[in-house]
């Protein structure tokens, strides 16, 4: 069993910052690719930004320059760091890993998503 826990969402002004925060826990034995969504009101679900196991990093064009994804391998953790943000920012963001267990099955894990509001 691998859950996603995030942390770090909340209502923020225009121009603000937020990082979120996602910790794996559970039968780990290591983990791929980690990846952050988001859904906004009205919106699909789409990537913001992806991070490999080796640190190569991929962001949808509207993000690019102000979020900045990691990871800490240690902790089982990744991170975004959201930088002058704007209203249409606004979303629930979910946090995605691939994780190899213990058991060496391959899991796709979610977690329960964290809300971000951005608004004046």
């Amino acid at each position: 069993q691998v859950q996603l826990v995030e942390s770090g969402g909340g209502l923020v002004q225009p121009g603000g910052s937020l990082r979120l925060s996602c910790a794996a826990s559970g039968s780990i034995f290591s983990i791929d690719d980690m990846a952050w969504y988001r859904q906004g009101p009205g919106n699909q679900r789409e990537l913001v930004a992806g991070i490999t196991s080796g640190g190569s990093t991929n962001y949808v064009d509207s993000v690019k320059g102000r979020f900045t994804i990691s990871r800490d391998n240690a902790k089982n953790t990744v991170y975004l760091q959201m930088n002058s943000l704007k209203p249409e920012d606004t979303a629930v963001y979910s946090c995605h890993a691939v994780v190899r267990t213990v058991a060496r099955a391959v899991l796709s894990v979610w977690g329960q998503g964290t809300q971000v509001a951005v608004s004046s």
